[in-house]
């Protein structure tokens, strides 16, 4: 079996990825080195993927694909792409839920409690201390909505529980869930200090003007869900009417986000650049998923994490 590795691994990692598929698979890596032929060549031959790679290398039918393996947990930008029906696909399940949820948890606390601000006061040397005391919010007891009742909305909802926060949790069939339609949410969000956004890219500008509208004055919006989840024109005028007291992106519409944004230069955003899933022992989990589902799909298993491309679960 040829497989293709277009997820960039260390040394170490395509080390322990060939030494547990030799001698019975021939294993390709995209590196900083491989040009754009090499991979795309690669990526044509290959019976086993693991990564994203660019949504155009489907425009040719890939026959010999069998199992790809996504290494992240959204995929809605492959939902029209050109496989097989038979192609087993699987994502990452759960495993970037716990930090994307304390990263955008972090990110709220950052902003209520002024440490974005202290920071770039760091840098110039400039002690304001008690004048930014009467500012600082906590997050304590505050009236939160979750956007999403998935793997990271449910970790958000853990981690506030902690805080002692009471939760709304929005998805529109999780029996997890205790807002299921846009009229319920409307009748909660003029009451809710805080909305996090945790949805998938099928939820196309489910954050619009119309929705900024229902929301508490002075409260703050939070996204980790797909940038195109909000509609970013909507954000910056509420944001630059005061209406809404900050907010924290994970995630922006168009990434990286373009220098002439105004998001850049708003004292009360705070952009965490995509990072929310990234910790440490990433790539780790990715190997060992990959391995395990290439050994159950050639030992007769389930794969596990199993996706359809086309329904977007």
């Amino acid at each position: 079996m040829i497989i293709y590795c277009y997820s960039m691994l260390d040394e170490s990692l395509r080390n322990n990825l060939s030494e547990a598929l030799q001698p019975h698979h021939t294993v390709h890596f995209r590196t900083e080195t491989s040009s754009e032929e090499e991979n795309l060549a690669a990526f044509r031959t290959a019976d086993y993927i693991l990564g994203n790679p660019p949504v155009g290398w489907f425009s040719e039918p890939t026959d010999k694909l069998q199992f790809w393996q996504l290494d992240s947990a959204g995929f809605d930008q492959y939902a029209s792409v050109n496989i097989k029906e038979s192609v087993k696909t699987a994502n990452m399940g759960d495993w970037f839920a716990r930090p994307c949820a304390e990263s955008i948890v972090g990110g709220v606390l950052a902003l209520y409690r002024g440490i974005d601000t202290l920071t770039l006061l760091k840098q110039k040397s400039e002690w304001i201390g008690s004048k930014l005391r009467g500012e600082l919010k906590i997050l304590y007891k505050q009236n939160v909505i979750i956007l999403g009742a998935g793997t990271i909305g449910l970790s958000v909802n853990t981690i506030l529980k902690g805080f002692g926060c009471t939760t709304h949790l929005m998805a529109r069939t999780s029996p997890e869930a205790d807002l299921h339609s846009q009229e319920e949410l409307f009748v909660e969000l003029p009451f809710a200090d805080l909305v996090i956004n945790t949805l998938p890219g099928t939820a196309q500008h489910f954050v619009d003007q119309t929705f900024f509208s229902k929301m508490k004055e002075r409260s703050v919006y939070a996204s980790v869900g797909r940038g195109s989840t909000t509609d970013e024109d909507a954000l910056i005028d509420v944001l630059q009417s005061g209406y809404l007291d900050g907010a924290v992106l994970d995630v922006t519409e168009v990434e990286p986000l373009p220098e002439n944004s105004p998001l850049w230069k708003m004292e009360n955003v705070i952009l965490t650049q995509h990072t929310g899933g990234g910790h440490s022992n990433e790539h780790i989990g990715k190997v060992d998923l990959f391995l395990n589902n290439i050994f159950a799909i050639e030992n007769g298993g389930n794969i596990v994490n199993e996706v359809n491309l086309r329904r977007g679960y």
